[in-house]
């Protein structure tokens, strides 16, 4: 049977706005796209990641409130309210979903395969169980990796602490990233000849005895981007300026709060970088089951001059333009 004019033309209304609501689950009131954030914690690389995606996203028409709506939630560290922000990210039917951290990465892959997913601040997303591969994902995560140059960071503490003898390295056990990254500075310190120990933590609160019952057992210490440390610098700075213990870190926050040096990620070009893929997805222009793994571009110096004067480090002429001022004062 023909539909009367008036039927069709209703119909028509009804389904125009649907479809202007662009992908997926998209705000059909406002006709924006939805893109959800979950944070694993607050430390200087996550947030500056975060603030580095959303520019992305602004400077190529994607901004919050006017074109798309972002809904950002911080799980403060605790995998129990990860677990819920994901949940209600992905009930809100958002358009795109970014993980911010290998936690925030592997749950939301646990709790969908329809939501694109991007991560970024995750070390290796193969060894995370998150993708097939870095170069042909799969599924629907993929993203950039904050994998860190640990030899060439090793070789940064030799040159800064060229009579030390043994590298003890602090990382939290529970973290994958930062289980394979002591596993790799293991095998860095070790081919250069130096001594290596370790210690772990399984919570913040372990952080001040652990750094200082491994202080007498080394020359200097490193650090790989743990987020557990990362967010708990300060502390570990109380213990190596009594001990006089020289701290590598994987990034330039951990430098700023309270670690001496790195040859780290820029966490918010990471984010950028992470943001331009996002517009690729949003726009249907590419699905991130065949968009690679991205890894930085660059890696820069960064040594804490405030760190350095108290360890009585002498800065090499050719670093000196990489001295950083403290993001505040360092614990004491």
């Amino acid at each position: 049977m023909k539909k009367p004019a008036k039927l069709l033309t209703l119909a028509l209304a009804v389904c125009m706005p649907l479809a202007m609501a662009g992908c997926g689950g998209g705000d059909t009131e406002s006709g924006q796209l939805k893109v959800g954030i979950v944070q694993y914690q607050n430390h200087v690389a996550l947030d500056s990641a975060r603030e580095g995606f959303i520019k992305a996203l602004a400077d190529n028409g994607y901004e919050d409130g006017k074109t798309i709506t972002i809904t950002y939630q911080n799980a403060q560290g605790d995998q129990s309210n990860l677990g819920t922000i994901c949940d209600q990210l992905i009930s809100d039917k958002s358009d795109l979903i970014l993980g911010i951290a290998t936690p925030a990465v592997q749950t939301l892959a646990q709790k969908t395969t329809e939501i694109p997913v991007l991560g970024t601040a995750v070390t290796d997303y193969v060894e995370a169980k998150v993708v097939n591969s870095d170069e042909a994902p799969g599924g629907n995560v993929t993203g950039t990796s904050d994998m860190n140059p640990i030899e060439e960071q090793i070789d940064l503490l030799k040159k800064l602490v060229p009579n030390a003898q043994t590298v003890g390295v602090l990382y939290a056990s529970s973290e994958d990233n930062s289980v394979l990254q002591a596993k790799l500075a293991k095998e860095a310190i070790e081919s250069k000849g130096l001594k290596y120990v370790e210690a772990t933590v399984t919570n913040v609160n372990d952080i001040q005895q652990v750094t200082q019952s491994i202080v007498d057992k080394c020359d200097a210490i490193y650090i790989p981007t743990d987020n557990m440390f990362a967010s708990a610098m300060p502390i570990v700075h109380g213990v190596t300026k009594t001990s006089k213990t020289p701290t590598i870190c994987g990034e330039s926050g951990m430098v700023q709060t309270g670690g001496l040096a790195t040859l780290g990620i820029n966490y918010y070009d990471l984010g950028y970088q992470t943001g331009l893929m996002a517009v690729k997805i949003l726009k249907g222009e590419a699905e991130p089951a065949s968009m690679p793994v991205e890894k930085p571009s660059q890696y820069d110096y960064a040594i804490n001059g405030e760190v350095a004067t108290e360890l009585g480090i002498e800065i090499p002429a050719d670093l000196q333009d990489s001295v950083i001022q403290p993001q505040a004062s360092p614990a004491q």
